[in-house]
């Protein structure tokens, strides 16, 4: 990626460096590893989008556990600039690397042929090359698995080595013969043997060389011991050596026929460095996204901010390792909220909102996911230009307010509609009068050239100038107005409070002098600071007010649900109660008549028609009782006949009830089908719904609402 969209100050303003080194950390190869040490935004949207959604396919691949091949490999530079040129000798290992990465990029190529359409960004990348076993078979043919060269590479060398195999058994029968002879005659030192110039040598006690008959190849440092090669294998030795040299030519002939074979491959090999460093580039992205819980936002082509749980990734992986909770902020900039001055009293969270802000967009134009939910909007700028600290530049003798002064010209000659500004302390370093004026005259010229901005000030005049311009807005980071303990929560609509004099009296400042300091200030001024610490005494409670309500709607609604499951059940119960009670007295009743048949047959008389009247009775009842049986069975087939007809079209208007629950966004219109209230989607968390309802905020199942449009 090209275009400097911002500066070196911006990117250390922002600790952009920390994630880089975040990120050169996955990296498996020194390629991916200097590009992402080298990583910066750009403003090509294109190249970012792609860059985002290669990113996002290959998380989406980790996390839902596919049988993905691990990206680890060496890199081919080395064997790729030797292979062309004849008689170059390419090292063992850089075969075995070749081997390995023609084996990785099949399995990437037999992975993403059966996930092309899933993953087609990804898919791309790999299709650069084919499929072959042609280089794996080739490898194979010469070398085992532990990278050494094969006895059967080639006839000649299968000849070669068992010649030497057959000789070393016989020079080690020699020397064993001759060691256990001299043994015997206690000639030899202590460690009887040793290995000089990979000859196998006899240790002989000096004052005993004589004795021995052979070639004196060296001696101990003190001279006591005397290295002797008994004189029967130096002849064997001799053969051994211009053996191993006829082995070390075979081999270099059998590499230089299996180079000039991977030439043929040339293209292929280079194609699986492209592959394998821009997936291990992607990889180490993929790695810190996974690591940071980050996601891909959606992407808007018009200037638009709308995260929601977003966190500083260097603060939250700090707290994490300290088991310390991360305050989650919601942002929102649009066009009508362009310039947002932040403020309220130090240490409430105010810079780490901005850097926050100006951090997440850094990483998203560099191809990074960004720790935000899912939910949120976020679009592309040219320039992110940053104010942050103190920068005294000491080379230049400039002070911090010369400094910052200089960068807010260059700031004012190069800022549009495309730019995002981040100025922490706005107007600081020099007169609070003069500077204020000087700082609102700056911040109303940015506005005027409609750029994006994020101020921090704890002037009251950049504060009032934002309520006044149109397309600005006051926020401020919510503090407990009773403690005066940050709650880290960014909050719009209002400015927020010093609470200088109210830190002072908690930190034991004497009532006196807080007094005394209050009656040297313009009144007007003491009473604005007092009205925005009433403001937001008044937000807070409020806001703890809405929380309650929402808790105790919750609440009730939960014990409503219970109460209609368990009448349900009970219902249930009592229903199948009525139904056994109605069988059960179907039988009494049925037992009881033929209890009156068995009452009246007469077993006593002899007469064979005295129980033909009786019988006759039963005849008519059993056959009354079978044809009501046959028509409740009638009955009971129309029935399931209208039901299944009823069902169907109940299963059409489910559908087009589902289609109307799916159609719900964020920022749409709906319908709590219970009470008909109509409210604004703000917030959407799986099949929970948090709607706005005037000025009631609660959450609602997705099942429980209908959508009325889409603004």
């Amino acid at each position: 990626m090209s275009n400097i969209v911002a500066d070196f100050q911006t990117l250390k303003d922002l600790e952009f460096p920390i994630i880089r080194e975040w990120l050169s950390d996955f990296a498996v190869g020194e390629t991916a590893r200097i590009r992402l040490e080298e990583l910066t935004p750009s403003n090509r949207s294109n190249e970012i989008n792609e860059a985002l959604f290669r990113v996002n396919e290959l998380k989406s691949i980790r996390m839902e556990g596919e049988t993905f091949p691990r990206i680890e490999f060496e890199e081919l530079h080395e064997e790729i600039k030797l292979i062309p040129i004849h008689n170059a000798s390419v090292q063992l290992d850089g075969f075995m690397r070749i081997h390995l990465a023609s084996n990785l990029v099949n399995n990437l190529l037999y992975f993403f042929d059966k996930q092309e359409d899933e993953y087609p960004l990804l898919s791309e990348i790999v299709m650069e090359a084919h499929f072959t076993k042609e280089i794996v078979e080739a490898i194979e043919k010469v070398f085992d698995k532990h990278g050494h060269v094969k006895d059967d590479a080639s006839i000649e060398l299968a000849s070669i080595r068992s010649s030497i195999r057959s000789l070393r058994k016989q020079i080690n029968r020699n020397f064993d013969k001759e060691a256990r002879k001299l043994l015997k005659d206690n000639i030899l030192g202590e460690t009887k043997e040793t290995f000089i110039n990979d000859r196998r040598v006899l240790t002989v006690l000096s004052q005993h060389k004589r004795r021995i008959s052979g070639s004196v190849v060296g001696s101990s440092k003190t001279g006591s011991l005397t290295y002797i090669e008994p004189q029967i294998n130096i002849p064997l030795n001799n053969e051994l050596e211009l053996l191993m040299d006829d082995e070390r030519k075979e081999i270099f002939k059998i590499l230089q026929e299996l180079r000039k074979e991977l030439k043929e491959h040339l293209p292929l090999i280079k194609s699986y460095q492209n592959i394998l460093t821009e997936l291990d580039f992607i990889n180490a992205k993929c790695r810190l996204a996974i690591q940071l819980e980050a996601n891909l936002p959606s992407i808007l082509e018009h200037q638009e901010l709308e995260i929601t749980e977003a966190y500083h990734p260097i603060l939250w992986k700090s707290n994490k390792a300290q088991n310390k909770h991360t305050y989650p902020q919601v942002i929102k900039m649009d066009k009508f909220s362009r310039m947002l001055v932040i403020s309220g009293p130090n240490a409430g969270g105010k810079s780490i909102t901005l850097k926050s802000i100006g951090l997440l967009q850094i990483m998203l134009q560099s191809g990074l996911l960004v720790p935000v939910h899912l939910n949120s909007k976020m679009c592309f700028f040219d320039q992110i230009l940053s104010d942050i600290g103190d920068n005294q530049s000491i080379e230049n003798e400039l002070s911090t307010y010369s400094y910052r002064l200089k960068r807010m010209k260059t700031f004012l000659d190069v800022s549009n509609r495309k730019t995002l500004l981040l100025l922490d302390e706005f107007g600081t370093g020099s007169d609070p009068d003069l500077g204020g004026a000087l700082a609102e005259s700056i911040f109303e010229s940015f506005y005027n050239k409609k750029c994006f901005g994020v101020v921090t000030t704890h002037y009251a005049n950049i504060k009032l100038k934002a309520d006044q311009l149109r397309n600005a807005v006051n926020g401020c980071m919510l503090f407990n107005s009773e403690t005066l303990e940050p709650t880290y929560t960014f909050s719009v609509g209002q400015p927020g409070s010093s609470f200088t004099f109210e830190v002072a009296e908690m930190n034991g400042i004497p009532p006196d002098i807080i007094e005394d300091a209050k009656s040297k200030l313009d009144s007007k001024k003491v009473n604005m600071d007092r009205l925005l610490n009433d403001l937001q005494k008044e937000k807070t409670y409020l806001e703890r007010l809405n929380k309650e309500h929402i808790e105790a709607q919750k609440l009730a609604q939960n014990a409503l649900n219970d109460y209609e499951e368990s009448k349900s059940k009970y219902d249930e119960k009592l229903k199948q109660h009525r139904v056994q009670a109605e069988i059960n007295n179907k039988f009494i009743h049925s037992g009881k008549k033929m209890k009156s048949f068995i009452d009246r047959y007469n077993l006593k008389s002899r007469k064979k028609t005295i129980n033909h009247a009786l019988l006759e009775d039963v005849k008519k009842y059993i056959a009354v009782e079978k044809s009501k049986i046959e028509a409740a069975t009638q009955s009971k087939k129309a029935k399931e006949k209208a039901q299944h007809t009823s069902k169907s079209k109940k299963n059409t208007k489910s559908e087009v009830d589902q289609f109307q629950r799916d159609q719900i966004k964020l920022g749409s219109r709906v319908k709590l089908i219970a009470t008909k209230q109509v409210g604004n989607v703000e917030e959407i968390s799986k099949e929970n719904i948090t709607v706005t309802f005037g000025f009631l905020r609660m959450k609602v199942d997705r099942e429980k609402l209908m959508w009325v449009e889409t603004k």
